[in-house]
């Protein structure tokens, strides 16, 4: 059996929780009332919350930056097995973030089997595993300059290639399931690259590495609109993605991150549409108010994250037996401590999926049929106006977690601690 190594007292959580259980019970009670006269069962709705869950990214629990600069914080981890036990911390307060994932080879480990049997005693698991040729490393033969899995070199794409194989093997020895597969390739200046060139030669890389997937391995095809490359992205949008996909197998699918795209992109028709494809893969959660900010899930836009998790619920509706996608955070914390970060976005996206929940399918389909728009979307609106944060923290005390999980952190004073304990982070640029 292995080890409980979780990095918080589960008395102090407790003791937590006693003080605030009372009036959260009231709440709960309260809700439970209303949803009743809605016919809908808040015991049921809870259970389900309690069932869902995202991975946690192992980059996401330290300090990111802008391209000028980044202003890390005292006691931040600078090393995987720190990433780790913060990664931990947040699980234990929240209880809907079992599993990390990890990139390479920012996340190198020597010893994979280890690594999992250290995570497991943390109360921790293996999410996808991500690639990076958007970098070159130190010491690496050949450089990702101008392009990686597209490069005109073939050198440099079998460079690629081998990576990305690597990251497969580590990952079956993490327990992973899944590789994601973004890549910065692309144009700065017009004539810089043959567009169709590019794209076949992406296609011929994606093959070699679809080879080595396990039976049962997913490839996590994500696109981003721009950046690095301004000029034209070879994986721009979910087109390209879901064509590549088609074009490669049954286990490839697309992985949308909700920061790339286009401003006032409709988001959750691309949900629709790729489900209806049987493409859908997974999610990456953030917001943005301009382009890729990586800024906390909800806080800019928790409407449209509803109205996504509304259409993943029509998704499931529709395949209730083959529908899994793999749920993450891929945020960048510039400001806040990107503990109190992640605890904020897991609330918010457990709260939009609860609110998707709620929402009486019977009725917008009749709505629907009726063509009654205004009534149709009052359907939509009554959900969304609903506080479910009482369904959220039963959920999470019932499963040992924290009644306010922001709070109980910082009750903890887990960060003054490390900032005694760890080794003071480097500045410097660089978004991660």
């Amino acid at each position: 059996m292995a080890k409980d190594r979780r990095p918080l007292a589960q008395e102090a959580i407790e003791s937590h929780n006693a003080r605030h259980l009372e009036a959260i019970r009231d709440d709960y009670e309260s809700l439970g009332r209303t949803l009743s006269r809605r016919n809908i069962d808040i015991d049921a709705i809870k259970e389900r919350v309690g069932k869902f869950s995202v991975a946690l990214p192992s980059w996401g629990v330290g300090v990111g930056g802008t391209r000028f600069a980044r202003f890390p914080i005292p006691g931040e981890p600078t090393n995987l097995d720190e990433k780790l036990v913060d990664c931990a911390v947040v699980q234990q307060l929240c209880r809907i973030t079992p599993r990390v994932s990890l990139h390479f080879p920012w996340d190198r480990t020597d010893d994979p089997q280890g690594l999992r049997e250290d995570a497991s005693e943390l109360g921790l698991g293996f999410d996808a595993v991500n690639s990076n040729t958007f970098q070159d490393q130190p010491n690496q033969p050949l450089s990702y300059r101008h392009g990686s899995l597209t490069a005109t070199s073939g050198a440099v794409r079998d460079q690629a290639i081998r990576h990305n194989i690597d990251c497969i093997r580590i990952g079956q020895k993490l327990g992973s399931k899944a590789l994601t597969l973004w890549i910065g390739d692309g144009t700065n200046f017009p004539g810089q690259q043959s567009l169709r060139d590019s794209l076949e030669r992406y296609l011929e890389s994606a093959r070699a590495i679809y080879a080595e997937l396990p039976a049962d391995w997913l490839l996590l095809i994500e696109h981003k609109l721009y950046e690095p490359a301004f000029y034209s992205t070879v994986i721009s949008d979910w087109g390209t993605s879901v064509l590549a996909a088609k074009e490669l197998g049954p286990k490839a699918k697309c992985l949308v991150d909700l920061g790339h795209h286009a401003p006032n992109v409709n988001i959750e028709q691309i949900v629709a549409r790729l489900n209806r494809f049987g493409k859908l893969g997974g999610f990456h959660f953030n917001d943005s108010k301009y382009g890729d900010d990586d800024l906390d899930s909800g806080s800019i836009n928790p409407h449209q994250l509803f109205l996504v998790f509304n259409e993943l619920m029509e998704a499931e509706r529709a395949n209730p037996d083959g529908f899994n996608p793999a749920y993450m955070i891929d945020q960048s914390h510039n400001v806040t401590d990107p503990i109190e970060s992640m605890l904020s976005s897991a609330e918010a996206i457990a709260g939009a999926f609860a609110r998707a929940l709620i929402v009486d399918r019977g009725a917008l389909e009749t709505y629907r049929e009726q063509n009654d728009v205004m009534q149709a979307f009052q359907a939509l609106r009554r959900a969304y106006n609903t506080d479910v944060s009482p369904i959220l923290a039963m959920a999470r005390i019932e499963a040992g977690g924290a009644a306010d999980p922001i709070l109980m952190y910082r009750e903890s004073e887990w960060r003054p601690r490390k900032a005694q304990e760890r080794k003071r982070p480097q500045g410097g640029a660089g978004i991660v």
